[in-house]
Parts: C-alpha cells; sequence; structure tokens
C-alpha cells in the first residue's frame, strides 16, 4: 500500500549501513589518532596505533582463508591482543570467539571443536593446557602463539608469533562490514556446571546497541581511563572493548587481578572506571595497608554477576568508588539492567542507599522489555516487592540464540520471552530486585526463603569474606537453609552458633540457617560459586 511517506526508495548505501561496532574504531582511530588506546606494562599505543595492529590482524587472517562464517578463538588474559582480536577478527566476517583461561583441557577441546575453530590465537602461559586440548579435539586450527612480554613465557605451539603474523598483514586493510547486521560478531560459552557449556551467538547489532548502553547508562563520557579487571573473554568484557573504542577510551591491561595492581593502576595511570564481580570487591575492600594506595579522584566501578551484597557496596562506597549495579545473563550480552540511581537517593544513610543499590533495577537504554512474569502464565507479577516471578528480557540485546541447539534456543525464548531462570520481584517503582536462581530457592515448611537475602546477612557480619547458602533436606521442614561461610583470615574467630544468632537477629527467624559450614567456597572458572557442588555437599549432611 502506498502512503505519502513512500520516497520510491528502499534502503540505500547513503541512508542505511548494517549497524556495527566495528565502525566506532574507524571513528575514533580518524578523530582521535593519537589519543592513547592501550597501556600494557611498558607498552603504550594510541589509536591509530591500536587500529592499524587490527586492520594487519584481519587481512592476515583473510589471507589464510578466514571469512564469513569461520571461528577464530582466541586463548589470553586481558592482554591487547586478545582487545584487538574483538576488531580484526570481525572485520574479516568471521566470529571471535574469546577462550575462558581457567577452564581445564576437555572443556576447551569441546568449545573448539564445537565452535569449529580455524584458527588460535594463543599466549604461551597457556601451552600446557592447550596442547592438551589440541590433543583431545579433532579440529586442527592454525595456531598463532603470543608471545606476551608482561608475561611468564611458554612453550611455542605454532609456527609463528603473533606479531610475525601481524607484519603480513596490510595497515589499510578494507575491513569486510557485515552486509547484515544480523550477522554473527562472537560466540561464548555459559560456564556448563551442569553439562555440556553452550555457545551463545551474538550479533554486530546487538553488540553496537549494548556498547552504546554501557556508556550512556555509565554516564561515561569521552577519554575514561579503563582497568581490565572484568575478563575479556567473559561476554566479550560486557561488551566494554567496543564502549572504549566509541569514546576513545585508554585501556590499561592487567594480566593478574589483586588488590595491590588494581591500587597501583589507579594510582599510577588515574584510572577512572573499571568493572569487576563480587568477588573482586570483596578483596578490594579487604585489601591490607600495604595493598593499598590513596585515591586522588573517584572511581566509577561497575559491578554484576552474583547480587552483590549491600555489606560490600557500601564498604566500597567509604573507600571512595562510586558503585553502579548492573544484572545480565551471558545470553543478554553481559549487562542489560541497572539500577538507574535516582538523586534523591543520596539523601539516604549510606546504608539504605547501599540497600536500594543492591537491587539489579531497570532495562538498559537499548533493551526493550524487561518484568518479572509468572513462568507458567507470562502474567506480570505484582509490583508489591514481595511477588515472586521469573526476570524475562525481550529486545535487541538478547543474544541470537545457541550456537547449534535449536531446542535450547526454543526452551529459552517460549512465548517470545527469554527465560534468564533468575527469580525475583518488582518494587512499586518498577525496579526489579533478584531473590534467587529457580534451583536455588529454599522451601522450607512450605515457605519460600531466598538464598539471597540470607547471604546478604552473613556479609554483614564482620569476620565473614564469603557466603553462599543453600538447602539441606530436613525430615521435618523438607528442606532448612545451609550456610557456607570462608572467614577473613584477620578477623577474630567466629563460631556455627554465633553466625546462626547473628542471622536470628537481623532476619525473620524462619529464614535464619541452621546449619554453618566453614571452609573455602568452590568457584567455577569465571568465579561464580559452585551451589551445585554446595548442593552436593549439604545433601550428603542428611536431616539434622
Amino acid at each position: 500500500m502506498t502512503t505519502i511517506f513512500d520516497t520510491g526508495l528502499d534502503k540505500n548505501p547513503a541512508n542505511y549501513v548494517p549497524l556495527s561496532p566495528l565502525s566506532f574504531l574507524s571513528r575514533t582511530a580518524r578523530v582521535f589518532p593519537e589519543h592513547p588506546a592501550m597501556i600494557h606494562g611498558q607498552t603504550r599505543r594510541s589509536w591509530s596505533e591500536t587500529a592499524q595492529r587490527c586492520r594487519r590482524l584481519a587481512s592476515a587472517l583473510t589471507d589464510r582463508g578466514i571469512g564469513r562464517g569461520d571461528t577464530v578463538a582466541v586463548m589470553a588474559p586481558n592482554i591487547p591482543e586478545l582487545f584487538e582480536a574483538h576488531f580484526g577478527v570481525p572485520m574479516t566476517g568471521a566470529v571471535l570467539n574469546a577462550l575462558n583461561i581457567r577452564l581445564d583441557a576437555a572443556s576447551l577441546a569441546y568449545i573448539l571443536d564445537h565452535g569449529e575453530a580455524k584458527v588460535l590465537l594463543t599466549d604461551t602461559e597457556f601451552a600446557p593446557v592447550i596442547q592438551e586440548a589440541l590433543h583431545q579435539c579433532k579440529s586442527n586450527p592454525l595456531v598463532v602463539d603470543i608471545d606476551d612480554s608482561e608475561g611468564p613465557g611458554g612453550e611455542r605451539l605454532g609456527s609463528i608469533l603473533y606479531d610475525e603474523f601481524l607484519a603480513e598483514g596490510d595497515p589499510d586493510y578494507a575491513a569486510n562490514f557485515p552486509s547484515d547486521e544480523w550477522d554473527a560478531i562472537s560466540l561464548n560459552y555459559t560456564s556448563g556446571t551442569t553439562g555440556d557449556p553452550k555457545g551463545v551467538v551474538y550479533h554486530h547489532r546487538g553488540a553496537y546497541l549494548n556498547s552504546l548502553s554501557n556508556l550512556v547508562g555509565w554516564d561515561m563520557g569521552h577519554h575514561p581511563v579503563y582497568l581490565w579487571t572484568l575478563p575479556m573473554f567473559h561476554c566479550n568484557g560486557w561488551c566494554f572493548p567496543w564502549s572504549l573504542a566509541a569514546v576513545a577510551g585508554t585501556s590499561v591491561c592487567l594480566r593478574k587481578v589483586d588488590a595491590a595492581n588494581i591500587y597501583s593502576a589507579i594510582a599510577d595511570y588515574g584510572v577512572t572506571h573499571f568493572c569487576a564481580a563480587p568477588v573482586v570487591l570483596n578483596f578490594v575492600v579487604n585489601a591490607s595497608a600495604e595493598e593499598k594506595r590513596a585515591l586522588q579522584h573517584t572511581v566509577h566501578v561497575m559491578t554484576a554477576a552474583a547480587p552483590p551484597p549491600a555489606a560490600v557496596l557500601a564498604a566500597m562506597e567509604e573507600a571512595g568508588f562510586s558503585m553502579t549495579h548492573v544484572y545480565g545473563l551471558t545470553e543478554t550480552y553481559g549487562p542489560a539492567v541497572i539500577c538507574a540511581w535516582h538523586r534523591e537517593w543520596d539523601q539516604l544513610p549510606l546504608e539504605e542507599q547501599a540497600k536500594v543499590k543492591s537491587r539489579q533495577g531497570v532495562p538498559y537504554h537499548a533493551l526493550e522489555e524487561l518484568q518479572i512474569l509468572n513462568p507458567d502464565t507470562l502474567d506480570p507479577v505484582a509490583t508489591d516487592g514481595s511477588s515472586m516471578g521469573e526476570a524475562m528480557f525481550r529486545g535487541n540485546v538478547v543474544m541470537k540464540g545457541y550456537l547449534k541447539n535449536a531446542k535450547a534456543t526454543e526452551e529459552a525464548f517460549a512465548g517470545g520471552w527469554f527465560h534468564s531462570g533468575d527469580l525475583g520481584v518488582t518494587h512499586a517503582d518498577r525496579y526489579i530486585q533478584l531473590k534467587d536462581r529457580s534451583k536455588d530457592i529454599i522451601i522450607s515448611g512450605g515457605e519460600n526463603v531466598s538464598s539471597i537475602e540470607i547471604e546478604d546477612v552473613l556479609y554483614r557480619h564482620p569476620a565473614v569474606l564469603e557466603a553462599a547458602v543453600v538447602a539441606r533436606p530436613d525430615d521435618q521442614w523438607g528442606e532448612t537453609p545451609c550456610a557456607f561461610v570462608t572467614l577473613k583470615s584477620s578477623a577474630d574467630r567466629v563460631d556455627e552458633q554465633a553466625l546462626i544468632e547473628f542471622c536470628r537477629n537481623n532476619m525473620a527467624h524462619y529464614k535464619s540457617p541452621k546449619t554453618i559450614v566453614f571452609g573455602d567456597l568452590p568457584k567455577t572458572s569465571t568465579g561464580k560459586v559452585q551451589k551445585f557442588k554446595l548442593r552436593e555437599q549439604a545433601y550428603t549432611l542428611g536431616s539434622p
């Protein structure tokens, strides 16, 4: 049907270019060519130099036959080579698969085979595990060794070094921008704690939009100095390699993440921003006097992963860090929900601010819809802060789907929503707050008990470093909360009964843990607590 608004011209190169974060690199190299892009030990590179290296990488890959639909895997910590791969690989039309450096050989072999990697760029530090993975997998990728001058070094597995590979490339290579913004840009694997990891496919459009959402939601501005504490292999560093290219930021790379290195980088390079999981925040606030450096400016910190305890957020704020809480999943390009701050909340006591900030919040600017829905009916729950439902997403920053797993993709998108598996509530102001994973909720005497709520109370105790709560079987109540706790080495010793009493004094008695187990918490390769192992341990305890 013709309308008065028809121009007689369909999409044209003059008015339609598929969205891709690759455009951020070319713009910044043009506008701010000499601005610092990379700090890594003694290495300093401008945006012009970084762009040239990305184009050289793309050119060298193209000359080796890499193109649209191929996979290039990278095994490296947060170093410039991995940052460059976020641009150089998709410039060829290929898909970037940043490997989790904490995985074992069997998991890596599975991912290399499942993703059909044609090329593997690998830091020599990981030669032993990569060599074993290559022996186990069926694929036979071209191996390019990265010999990082700031790294410990190791055995070379391939026939060429990364810088030699780049030397083969053309610094004026014309990037292959996607003909369709729905084309895949990267492949990220879930942790796979209950089976083989699933391959989550991102597209150029989603990466572009979430990169900009990071900047707008965090009010980031131009030329931030960003410290890489968050692994770039984790949801492509929450899309921040592309975000930094959009605003000509400076990346400060960090091979080893610890409190001393974080404080030193802030003091030495003027770091303004970094992202971190709560486990990283924990050792920042518990750093020793020798590790700490005085902060001369406000450092902005974005945190996500496991819901951060309000006590940890409060401690970070007191230490001079400005905290922003976000939430998302691998399937949503990392953060897609943000606890957007209201100025009137600045008048609240610091402890109350932390409680407000511990809520997950509202949709990112590029996420169309976020709801807590009844998982059976898909109806919204009441906005009363107590009615439980499942967090569900809809929009352009939801994954393309799971690689070679149509059944899992269909289940995840049932009813036209992405089902997160996270349980939560909606408050009167329509901010959401997570209460648990669906598999982690504890049903005690017919009452739903949130493990996150108990963990939040435990973190308030001055002796507690880490805490995780799961269900323990109980003949009378069905299940009761069982807390696994790691104590601070510097704190006075505390026993089981003292912690139970502390919880009973700070929450409803029926929610309080009935059992406390002390020791280190098992974690996944991305630093998340492996609750399935704790559940197994609690099950073996039997009924009290």
